[in-house]
């Protein structure tokens, strides 16, 4: 089954780097890259409204100008009620210990990671979806 990725990012370098690392995995994936959380937040009504979901697994940075990781992750939790919430992995430089933090607490947060996204990585997330998608 092809798992959807966003990537929401507003480094156009992660971006590439990120999108890389997951063509390179030997996985099914539909990728769809944002440059910011606004961007990100209308591909999400897009998608569900051309497929009735949302995507399966998102990559979000924290750090953006305009709408930034954290009020992208409050939008997510308003605006989608009723909707299966994607699983959600902060790709962040963690310049600020408190994200980090946070981050670690943040139900909507699946995990995190620094950037740039790691095969090792990738691999333990894509472990985790498959054993969502049995159980």
């Amino acid at each position: 089954m092809k798992l959807t990725t966003f990537i929401i990012d507003d480094d156009l370098v992660s971006q590439f780097a990120t999108r890389y690392c997951i063509q390179q995995s030997h996985s099914d994936f539909e990728i769809v890259t944002c440059s910011s959380g606004e961007e990100g937040i209308q591909a999400c009504f897009s998608f569900i409204e051309e497929y009735d979901r949302l995507p399966d697994i998102i990559f979000l940075d924290l750090v953006m100008d305009g709408m930034n990781g954290w009020d992208f992750l409050e939008n997510l939790r308003n605006l989608f009620k009723g909707h299966k919430l994607p699983s959600v992995y902060v790709l962040s430089a963690f310049t600020n210990a408190a994200d980090r933090t946070i981050a670690k607490t943040n139900e909507l947060i699946s995990g995190y990671v620094d950037k740039p996204l790691s095969r090792s990585y990738l691999e333990k997330i894509l472990k985790e979806e498959e054993k969502k998608r049995i159980s």
